[in-house]
């Protein structure tokens, strides 16, 4: 049985950012232009919210 599509479910998972996968953990780093490990000590720092993670690796340069 497949489950009911919402229409939160794909907006909500792009405004996430998964430390665990690290595709989108290499597309983080390359947009920002940082390593992934400094997108990953953001994810710790400020949860997976991909607007607080662009911002506290704003704040680094």
């Amino acid at each position: 049985m497949t489950q009911k599509q919402t229409p939160r479910g794909r907006a909500q998972d792009r405004r996430l950012v998964a430390g665990g996968q690290d595709h989108e953990v290499r597309y983080e780093a390359r947009k920002e232009g940082v390593s992934k490990q400094e997108v990953k000590d953001a994810i710790k720092d400020v949860g997976n919210s991909r607007t607080r993670v662009e911002g506290r690796l704003e704040k680094k340069d």
